[in-house]
């Protein structure tokens, strides 16, 4: 609006249609104004140590808002009384430097309110503190009873104030870390709960209390590491220093070798033989590792090998072309580039097949949990040497996925799966060590139903990450060969409202066995409905556009309910799966929306077709929504409801397949010039932020650890009262 009134031109003649709309903008404007001044003035009025500053900001850009309201007062101009009305016509930097000072004033506004928003998470992580420590001293169970109510309901406030923070968080490393220390503290909580009861009920024994400080340093680490990133600092000012990836190094190396093409001198031949060093040393974690197989091992030896010899051919050509330019000589070096670059992604190819076959060996061997469950067995037994033999078989699984992880980070392809991968290697060393005090606890006291409690808390936990290494296995080759990419992960949920103190949830439901099975032929036609989709959309020459961008959103959020058919994913419940496919229809609304505005556009023969199928499209989400938030009751119910969610969710995705193609026609026809579409769309202007921002990874986690952080709260409370 501003910059309207800036950039008009001055013109002789002036119509009273020129001179109201330039009265509206002004206005327009100031209304604005005026309603983000209201927000400001109360949020100084609740921050009392920044009363004064944020006032000062509120009045000024009031100010600058009615004086521009007032130079743009110029609908009675064509009246002689108002021949000395200073407007904009007459005093046009009068205008500029009220926008100015408009725009300054709503910055520190806005720069103040955020200092606010972090001071608050500072608070709130000080009063989790102050809570854990009187949750470390105390020595009767009513009195823990009493402070862990206070700790729960202050790790969801927290929660949902570091939810609201990585929503807002620009850079996706941060956001992945910020996931990831969420995750901590959510799994954390439980086993806080588990091992502090264990060493109340037990207080003479070492292994529960070791058990024990475990969990409360993990928690204040990753609550550490929390304020790190919203802060934006690191302890004792130190830079975070993350080691290179073997996928990055390449990228890298192969932009700089591609880039002699343009300029043969931009860089020296000693930098391009230092990073093709890091990058084989780096191939080392591979070569030495004890859990590659043989056959990788000789292939990625001979591959650094092989990359050597191009490096020293490309050198040697480069340096001649550098002292005579001829034709010759530069198609020995695009050659010479050529090969370096196609050795690096065999290089790379190597590396991410050794570390995912290795992934998916260990993964598959795992998945029976049988150490797991024979520390449980003789820790209720009392075997304390039986316990010693099957806690040296966990350390060594522990060792092994350790490894897999390091290996995976290499060629996470991404610098959010490569955090994803530092975090699951994290979690892994953590929580065996975590197990094996817990099972040491068991096996001295084996009728403790408390410590028997605890130890499957943290074979949970263990279980869980090993779940979560499927998906980012899944994840990580789908970046590789391109399907998807990040996209995949938009697995969001509504968010809850802020600071909601009703915690009384209703209880969790997961489909068992024979339910998965019965919908299994359902959750297949989902899925290779999603793949339809997701070829459709990338036929199509703009990836911004808004039609897409639903259009990619509703696959990956339908590819995620296909996973739930399987167990698998990260919608944990039959609750995840109804508020999955809530936001799939809203979705599919906004889409319907994007669609009629693309249909007025159109003057083609198949308009009548498009306005139809989005009538269709918006009865079939009002259906799903309908259905999603319909209340059930009982095992049965709740299987029938989420066998309608899914059928509907189908048939939207098959209303999908017909609609993206037809768009993508309509669009090329008018390319061609066929004129089946008006000149500069708005539809396509008209992009919502909000839209695209929704599809990001971060929000995955946002919710899950809120609402089963409540639950754990709901739970305990209720588990402790009795």
């Amino acid at each position: 609006q501003i910059t309207t009134l800036i950039n008009h031109k001055d013109k002789p003649k002036r119509s009273d249609k020129t001179l109201q709309a330039i009265q509206r903008v002004g206005q327009a404007v100031n209304l604005a104004v005026g309603r983000f001044v209201t927000v400001g003035e109360a949020i100084a009025n609740e921050n009392h140590e920044l009363k004064e500053e944020m006032s000062v900001a509120c009045i000024e850009a009031r100010r600058a808002g009615e004086t521009i309201a007032q130079l743009t007062d110029v609908a009675s101009l064509d009246h002689p009384e108002s021949d000395s009305h200073i407007t904009i016509f007459t005093d046009k930097t009068g205008v500029v430097k009220a926008a100015r000072l408009l725009l300054s004033s709503v910055t520190k506004v806005l720069v103040l309110a955020d200092r606010i928003v972090i001071k608050q998470i500072i608070t709130s992580r000080n009063k989790v503190l102050a809570t854990m420590e009187q949750l470390e001293k105390v020595s009767s169970f009513q009195e823990f009873v009493q402070i862990f109510s206070q700790f729960g309901n202050e790790m969801v406030e927290f929660a949902h104030l570091t939810g609201d923070r990585q929503n807002d968080l620009k850079d996706e490393k941060k956001k992945a870390r910020m996931a990831a220390s969420r995750a901590v503290l959510e799994k954390c909580t439980m086993m806080l709960l588990t091992a502090s009861k264990t060493c109340l009920r037990h207080p003479d024994c070492e292994s529960a209390r070791i058990n024990k400080d475990g969990v409360f340093h993990r928690m204040r680490l990753a609550l550490e590491q929390v304020i790190e990133i919203v802060t934006d600092s690191r302890p004792n000012g130190e830079n975070e220093m993350a080691p290179i990836s073997i996928y990055s190094g390449i990228k890298e190396f192969k932009n700089k070798v591609e880039g002699l093409r343009e300029n043969l001198y931009f860089l020296s031949k000693e930098n391009l033989s230092t990073m093709l060093e890091v990058i084989l040393e780096h191939t080392e974690d591979f070569t030495d590792s004890a859990y590659t197989s043989h056959e990788h091992r000789e292939h990625i030896l001979e591959l650094s090998k092989q990359a050597k010899m191009e490096l020293e051919q490309l050198v040697s050509v480069w340096m001649q072309a550098q002292n005579q330019k001829t034709k010759d000589l530069m198609e020995d070096l695009e050659l010479a580039i050529l090969k370096t670059c196609q050795c690096m992604n065999e290089l790379k190819r190597e590396v991410h097949s050794a570390a995912t076959s290795l992934a998916a060996d260990l993964l598959k061997y795992h998945t029976d949990h049988m150490v797991l469950k024979a520390l449980k067995i003789t820790g209720v037994e009392g075997n304390l040497e039986a316990v010693a033999e099957y806690t040296c078989k966990l350390s060594e699984q522990k060792e092994q996925l350790v490894e897999m992880c390091r290996l995976l980070r290499h060629v996470s392809g991404t610098e959010p799966l490569e955090i994803t991968c530092v975090h699951a290697e994290d979690t892994f060393q953590v929580t065996g060590p975590e197990i094996i005090s817990a099972a040491e606890t068991l096996a001295l006291h084996p009728s403790s139903k408390i410590a028997k409690e605890n130890l499957e808390v943290f074979c949970e936990a263990w279980e869980s990450q090993l779940s979560d290494m499927s998906m980012l296995l899944r994840e990580i080759n789908d970046v590789f060969e391109g399907r998807r990419g990040e996209k995949r992960v938009y697995l969001s949920l509504p968010r809850p409202g802020k600071h909601n103190a009703n915690l009384k949830v209703l209880k969790p439901v997961k489909l068992d066995t024979e339910e998965q099975a019965k919908i299994a032929k359902l959750g297949l036609e989902l899925h290779l409905l999603t793949s339809d989709v997701d070829s459709e959309t990338e036929k199509w020459e703009d990836q911004e556009n808004e039609i897409v961008q639903h259009g990619q959103g509703m696959s990956s959020m339908a590819y995620s309910m296909y996973l739930f058919t399987r167990g698998e994913g990260l919608l944990k419940t039959t609750q995840d799966l109804f508020n999955q496919a809530e936001i799939f229809a809203t979705e599919g609304t906004k889409l319907a929306s994007a669609l009629h505005a693309f249909s007025d556009q159109v003057h083609d023969d198949g308009k009548p077709l498009l306005q139809l199928e989005a009538e269709k499209l918006i009865s079939m989400c009002k259906q799903l929504q309908i259905t999603a938030k319909a209340s059930v009751q009982g095992k049965s119910a709740t299987f029938t409801k989420v066998d309608a969610c899914i059928l509907k969710t189908r048939n939207v995705m098959t209303l999908l397949c017909q609609l993206l193609p037809l768009c993508c026609k309509l669009l090329r026809k008018n390319k061609a010039g066929n004129g089946c579409l008006k000149p500069a769309p708005p539809w396509r202007e008209d992009r919502r932020q909000t839209g695209t921002n929704a599809h990001t990874p971060e929000r995955r986690a946002e919710t899950f650890g809120i609402k089963s952080l409540e639950n754990h709260v709901t739970n305990m409370t209720f588990l402790e009262s009795k």
